[in-house]
């Protein structure tokens, strides 16, 4: 103890450099949103660059004022709000559906025995298939209306979920649940105050991993059966080759998705922050 004192007091009496340097200075000043800004003009100089070489196409290669155009154009017509709206909900029900499912079934795969006799093996086959592959038989069950693509981004969506989920679940320390035990800690009790927190941080994992499939898969989806969304503009801007409104597209999805991923991460913050407080 009075060893442990004097360390500590050592410590403290010396003098610490608590002036950051200029690079961390420059990085806290800049943060995420000045980083990001930072990479885009960078990008959209290179891209500018390469137009200017004149080696491609003008029609297939635009440059970034038209692009920037056909954005305008876009919104100034109102489908830029109504793509985007309707990319939005569909994503956000199908999230839901899948990210609850990929949960519940990952508790049973982790935490009973028959979930790891029966239900994990079935699973252990069906989740490589890729969930674009499942597109033509959503469709044939469901039709073309929403259904079907709900259905898809909740099937691309619960098998990252569940594979973190099951994950995390599965590797609560031994240790952590005798001591529970110990402690007369019944079941419901154990799952909810030891191996739900314990595991917070790989399901936060598959929760931001399922957002990014929800968005990637968003696109498969409304190519087919639909006049409105993100992935409808984008076929028909394929289909008509207007290459400068699919970049934009591409760009407006892009955005989309890193700030439901940052969503996503704020609100899963508050239950991980016991793992972020260890490093």
């Amino acid at each position: 103890m009075t060893v442990g004192l004097a360390v500590r007091t050592h410590a403290a009496s010396r003098p610490s450099n608590t002036r950051p340097s200029r690079g961390r200075s420059v990085v806290a000043r800049l943060g995420v949103l000045g980083w990001t800004l930072a990479g885009l003009g960078i990008t959209a100089a290179l891209w500018s660059v390469i137009v200017a070489t004149g080696r491609f196409p003008r029609q297939l290669f635009p440059s970034v004022p038209e692009i920037l155009a056909a954005g305008q154009t876009l919104w100034t017509e109102g489908l830029l709000a109504a793509d985007v709206s309707a990319s939005l909900s569909r994503a956000a029900v199908g999230f839901a559906i899948g990210a609850v499912a990929g949960i519940a079934v990952a508790v049973l795969t982790a935490t009973t025995r028959a979930g790891r006799s029966l239900l994990q093996p079935v699973l252990r086959v069906f989740s490589p298939i890729p969930t674009i592959g499942l597109v033509p038989l959503a469709i044939l069950w469901f039709g073309l209306g929403e259904n079907s693509k709900i259905l898809v981004i909740a099937l691309g969506v619960f098998v990252p979920v569940w594979i973190n989920s099951h994950s995390g679940l599965a590797s609560t320390p031994v240790d952590y649940l005798k001591a529970a035990r110990c402690l007369g800690a019944g079941r419901w009790q154990t799952l909810s105050r030891v191996v739900l927190p314990e595991a917070a941080p790989d399901i936060a994992s598959g929760l931001r991993v399922g957002a990014a499939m929800a968005f990637v898969l968003i696109v498969v989806a409304e190519m087919t059966g639909t006049t409105m969304g993100i992935g409808y503009r984008i076929s028909q801007a394929q289909l008509f080759s207007q290459a400068d409104r699919l970049i934009f597209c591409l760009i407006v999805l892009g955005i989309i998705g890193a700030l439901c991923d940052q969503l996503v991460a704020s609100v899963t913050s508050p239950f991980t922050r016991w793992a972020h407080e260890e490093r």
